[in-house]
C-alpha cells in the first residue's frame, strides 16, 4: 500500500519533489516500510552511514518516522529511522505522555542514495506489539544543506507540525 507524504503547509524544501512510503507485511508480525524520496539529493544534509545503533534525537536531522497506534488505544509507538542506519523506538501511554524506550528488536535499515533518489527500507519486528488493526502515522523530517528543516506527513493537524497528533494517524493497517 503506497502512501504519499505531504509537505507541512508552512514548510519549504528546495531539495525534495516528493516522498512516498510503501507499507507491506513480509510475514506475520514483520512490517516493511519503504520510504522513497525524490529530488536533488545534493541539496540535502544527510548523515553518513554508521553502525545500526539506537540513538536519540534523530528527528533533529533527516529522519523517517512511523507512529503506530494499536486499535483505539491512546497508547502508541514511535520509530525513527535515519539514513545513517541509526534508529530509535519509543512507547507512549498517550499523546506525548509517558515516553520511554520501547523494548523492541532493532529494525533492519537499508539505505540507497543516488543523485535524484534516496530510498530507505526499514524492517520492523512487531510481534511484541498489541494486535492490530493499527493506525499508522508516517512522516519525515528533511534537513537541507543550508540547515533548514521541512516536515512531511500523511496529514498535518492545524497549528505547528506535530507528528504525535491523532490527526496524523490516517493509515489503517
Amino acid at each position: 500500500m503506497r502512501q504519499a507524504l505531504k509537505l507541512y503547509p508552512d514548510s519549504h524544501c528546495d531539495g525534495v519533489t516528493a516522498i512516498a512510503v510503501d507499507v507491506a507485511w513480509l510475514r506475520t508480525g514483520v512490517l516493511l516500510l519503504s520510504y522513497e524520496l525524490t529530488g536533488d539529493i545534493d541539496e540535502l544534509r544527510l548523515p553518513p552511514i554508521a553502525a545500526p545503533t539506537r540513538a536519540d534525537e534523530l528527528w533533529r536531522h533527516t529522519c523517517f518516522e512511523a507512529f503506530i497506534r494499536p486499535g483505539s488505544n491512546p497508547a502508541y509507538f514511535e520509530f525513527n529511522f535515519a539514513p545513517s542506519t541509526q534508529w530509535a523506538a519509543y512507547e507512549f501511554d498517550g499523546y506525548r505522555s509517558g515516553m520511554r524506550a520501547a523494548e523492541t528488536a532493532a529494525p533492519r535499515i537499508d539505505t540507497r542514495i543516488g543523485p535524484t533518489r534516496l530510498s530507505l527500507q526499514a524492517t520492523l519486528e512487531l510481534r511484541a506489539l498489541p494486535p492490530g488493526p493499527w493506525r499508522l502515522g508516517l512522516s519525515a523530517v528533511i534537513e537541507e544543506a543550508n540547515g533548514r528543516l521541512s516536515y512531511w506527513a500523511l496529514a498535518h493537524p492545524a497549528g505547528r507540525p506535530d507528528f504525535h497528533h491523532a490527526d496524523c494517524f490516517t493509515c489503517e493497517f
